[in-house]
């Protein structure tokens, strides 16, 4: 396949179908000097995307949800092309890794100085069934995971309203809190675990999980929830959907480089909002990749090391 300057993949459905302006403004804006292509199913925005980055493309963007966003950053690693950058344009239900880029929905358009392309980091999953992902905002396991799943069935809503109600559906149906052996850059801890985030990014389902994450530090932000009520998580949420993060002996925060999670029931998980399907699996390995991916950032606003971090 060949490539323009440029490859815009889109997910048509990107927003529960209201991003439709915005895509005919940057099919505007970007004439010929940029090539788009729909997704058509799930993994298409992978497929796209690698073909793109091998075929010689200087970037290629996700115009969608941190779904598309997920798939196109698995495609440029995979195609094994660093100097290939990834524009994220956030048409998406939550947008959380745009979030931390300090991107807004109209950026492209806006032509903005401040928005340049830095390195930042990446973090790949491996499971004890031998599949192996990119994930460029986060993981998370547990409730986090279930959370995800009751996202998908719920239609016509997107943003924090969607994700409120996906939290209060899962506490109502998959709430739980098995024990897991969970390690630390090696440090073991172990005990009843309800959910956990591995994050690069800040947010995770429109809420903030690592406020003080940054994109390109060389650490994952870590939040580990033991075997606290519902009326304890419903009591925080309002907390969660303001940016704060609150403080209960039940909470442990901490950094690592590493991750690596067994238990012995089937792990429920999401990478970037993206369910891990398929087998059972029970073991998962994480580790950070430094400054992997090339990604366009705001320099001012983007949650980087220093205003605009290493090139």
């Amino acid at each position: 396949m060949s490539a323009p300057d440029l490859c815009v993949i889109f997910n048509p459905r990107a927003g529960r179908d209201r991003a439709r302006q915005r895509l005919r403004q940057l099919r505007a804006l970007l004439g010929q000097r940029a090539v788009f292509r729909p997704t058509e199913r799930p993994g298409h925005a992978e497929a796209l995307a690698f073909d793109a980055a091998r075929a010689g493309a200087r970037a290629v963007a996700a115009a969608g949800g941190d779904g598309t966003v997920h798939e196109v950053a698995n495609g440029i690693l995979r195609a094994g092309r660093p100097e290939v950058v990834l524009e994220v344009y956030p048409i998406g239900s939550a947008n959380d890794y745009a979030h931390s880029l300090g991107l807004t929905p109209d950026w492209k358009l806006r032509a903005s100085p401040d928005v340049q392309p830095r390195a930042v980091d990446v973090g790949l999953a491996h499971a004890d069934d031998g599949r192996e992902r990119y994930f460029v905002n986060g993981i998370g396991l547990g409730l986090n995971g279930h959370v995800a799943l009751e996202a998908r069935r719920i239609r016509f809503f997107q943003g924090r309203l969607l994700y409120n109600l996906a939290m209060l559906r899962a506490l109502c149906l998959r709430f739980a809190a098995p024990p897991m052996t969970l390690a630390f850059d090696g440090e073991e801890r172990w005990g009843p675990t309800l959910a956990l985030s591995i994050a690069l990014g800040r947010r995770e389902g429109n809420f903030v999980v690592a406020p003080e994450a940054l994109l390109d530090d060389g650490l994952f932000d870590c939040l580990h929830a033991g075997p606290l009520s519902r009326w304890e998580l419903v009591r925080n949420l309002l907390r969660l959907n303001a940016g704060r993060l609150p403080t209960h002996p039940l909470l442990w925060r901490g950094r690592s480089r590493s991750v690596r999670v067994e238990c012995a029931a089937p792990l429920a998980f999401h990478l970037d909002g993206e369910l891990f399907g398929g087998t059972e699996v029970r073991g998962l390995e994480v580790r950070l990749l430094p400054g992997a991916l090339r990604t366009m950032v705001h320099v001012g606003r983007g949650a980087m090391r220093q205003p605009g971090g290493p090139v």
